[in-house]
């Protein structure tokens, strides 16, 4: 069972304190400042003392923790999320925030610290406002500087040609390697990417579109990054002329992680579905590819049948010659059952000295048996170890159709198994179609 995201969550910030119950919070209510607590996981509040709850104009804390935050932007819930980390990493963060209490816009001075919340261990910040600050007339203004100022997020704003108008600190970080007056590319936009053709591309795309996001490997002083660029079309204050805000977001870890991922899946994937001796596919690979095998006989309308194959004479192989000998005439047998099922179907793997083969595409009953005899000739050519080590080994080979004498997959298997043993019981070395229910 995979974790839930919000225990991936708590997993990676086990160091924060964990409050678990609104009774570990009732000092709070001594306090005379506005505090909160607010879960980020749920996008809502946790707690608040009295002073919280009549700064948001309610009468009670179940209010307050009940309240709709349905209507939140995309933006808001982004940077209560960049916060918590600020708060993670710095262990306390103070900047300006603007509040709408009874839909007034308050801006204050909050600080934040990062917790983990109930017994779920959601994410969560607790929220100090001692101190409400006249921004002027138009504070959110004063705040996107602020914010700009502060976040770590590189922040752009470029005109249509490219040329840079204002960036925040992260960005003058991030790109103070690239000198003005030594521009490559014809412009500071263009730049910063690995590729510029895909930076003139997306120019030319956020001015159509008015806007977007992309993700591309830029130049940075870090080096080569992986960046998710969010543009948005804004004006000038004083001109009005139409600009790009570009907001820059280092994706990297996520792209490595991804890769990490992606390797390690597919590692596991080869794990489940080949033979580690053989090379082969196993049984698992057989079984998952079930159904796409059922509906391309249905198209192709040519019968499926099923090899059952099991080596005679292998334990004597084992026994005489070791395992290291053993696993190298399975891993020889593997290869020529292969090749035989090349164009035809597929060989597998099912465990020991057993394998088996599918064939789909072959279109009549009487070759299937063809092939099982030159199958059993195969398998009994020579197979040489060494220059002084030559093994020599038969097989009993069992035969089944599909709809024949069976409907399922595990139906056929069944069936061409009992056929093999039926020849094991006659004398091995041999090849049998298996009985009509």
């Amino acid at each position: 069972m995979t974790d839930s995201p919000t225990a991936l969550a708590a997993q990676s910030y086990d160091h924060l304190v964990h409050i678990k119950d609104h009774s570990e919070v009732a000092l709070y209510e001594l306090i005379p400042d506005v505090v909160w607590f607010f879960d980020l996981d749920k996008h809502g509040w946790w707690w608040g003392n009295s002073a919280a709850v009549k700064f948001w104009g309610l009468n009670h804390v179940d209010e307050l923790i009940n309240k709709d935050l349905s209507g939140d932007t995309q933006g808001a819930k982004d940077r209560t999320a960049q916060t918590f980390e600020l708060a993670v990493q710095n262990g306390l963060t103070i900047d300006p925030w603007t509040t709408y209490p009874n839909g007034k816009p308050k801006t204050l001075y909050m600080r934040h610290r990062a917790v983990l919340l109930g017994p779920e261990k959601h994410r969560g910040i607790i929220a100090f406002i001692n101190e409400e600050v006249n921004l002027g007339e138009t504070p959110e203004n004063l705040l996107l500087v602020e914010a700009m100022r502060y976040t770590n997020v590189a922040v752009t704003i470029f005109t249509f040609e490219g040329e840079p108008v204002v960036e925040n600190p992260a960005a003058t970080e991030a790109y103070k390697h690239i000198h003005r007056n030594e521009l490559r590319q014809g412009n500071f936009f263009l730049e910063r990417f690995v590729n510029p053709a895909e930076g003139r591309a997306m120019l030319a795309q956020a001015i159509a579109q008015k806007g977007g996001q992309w993700t591309h490997h830029v130049h940075t002083a870090q080096g080569e990054r992986i960046h998710t660029l969010d543009v948005r079309m804004t004006r000038h204050p004083l001109s009005g002329d139409f600009l790009l805000l570009m907001s820059e977001y280092d994706v990297t870890p996520l792209h490595d992680a991804l890769a990490a991922a992606e390797m390690a899946q597919e590692e596991l994937r080869q794990l489940a579905h080949y033979d580690a001796v053989t090379g082969i596919p196993s049984l698992r690979y057989l079984i998952d590819q079930e159904q796409s095998l059922m509906r391309s006989v249905q198209q192709s309308g040519h019968p499926l049948a099923v090899l059952y194959i099991d080596l005679d004479g292998f334990k004597e192989v084992n026994d005489s010659c070791g395992h290291e000998t053993g696993n190298q005439v399975l891993t020889e047998v593997a290869r020529r059952l292969s090749q035989a099922a090349d164009g035809k179907g597929k060989a597998v793997r099912l465990g020991g000295d057993e394998f088996l083969i599918w064939l789909d595409k072959v279109a009549e009953q009487n070759l299937v048996h063809q092939i099982a005899k030159d199958l059993l000739a195969h398998i009994q050519m020579p197979i040489e170890v060494s220059p002084c080590c030559t093994i020599k080994i038969s097989a009993s080979i069992g035969v089944a159709f599909h709809q024949l004498h069976g409907q399922t997959l595990d139906e056929i298997i069944q069936a061409a198994d009992h056929a093999m043993y039926t020849i094991k019981r006659a004398g091995k070395c041999g090849v049998g179609e298996a009985s009509l229910a």
